[in-house]
């Protein structure tokens, strides 16, 4: 069993290095976000439950010694998440439009985007055999379709890799404050 789960995690790895081998950054908005975006991107922050990304980030990164990677894990464990997504959303604004973040918050507040968030942070490895799909309800189905869904999944799709980098470099922040 053992060799069955590292068998599948190192699968998941070698098709997920070349999403993490391109450098690609997504283009950055041109005009400086207005309160109103910042307060939206902070909103999605929140249905999204990006704290749970900024501990992922933490418990990827490589530590020198295990008392300083129980140091990182305390101080966040008293990092309140809305102090996260406000600390987040003002540089991931640039990246993620106000219709975006207000498409998604809608989304991720309805039952099925709750699942699906719950789902991201909580489940075990699944093994899709092929030609296998996953059970989505026929309302979410139509839903899922909508323009303006379609538009706000792809580009916060291609913002996820800023919103790595930008919870990386809050960890180091947070890592560095005295609390």
């Amino acid at each position: 069993m053992k060799f069955a789960v590292h068998a599948v995690l190192g699968l998941w790895l070698l098709g997920a290095a070349p999403a993490f081998a391109t450098t690609q950054v997504p283009a950055t908005m041109t005009t400086a976000p207005t309160p109103a975006h910042v307060k939206a991107v902070q909103d999605l922050l929140g249905a999204m439950e990006v704290d749970k990304v900024l501990r992922g980030v933490a418990s990827r990164s490589r530590y020198p010694t295990e008392a300083q990677r129980k140091s990182v894990f305390a101080k966040l464990d008293k990092t309140p998440p809305a102090e996260v997504c406000q600390r987040l959303a003002p540089q991931l604004a640039h990246f993620i439009s106000a219709d975006t973040a207000v498409e998604m918050t809608r989304f991720y507040r309805t039952p099925y985007g709750r699942q699906v968030i719950h789902d991201k942070y909580n489940s075990r490895a699944q093994i899709m055999m092929p030609g296998m799909t996953a059970a989505v309800p026929a309302e979410e189905m139509k839903e899922r379709k909508r323009p303006a869904y379609v538009r706000a999944s792809k580009e916060l799709a291609d913002a996820q890799p800023m919103v790595e980098h930008e919870a990386f470099k809050l960890l180091q922040v947070i890592d560095r404050e005295k609390r």
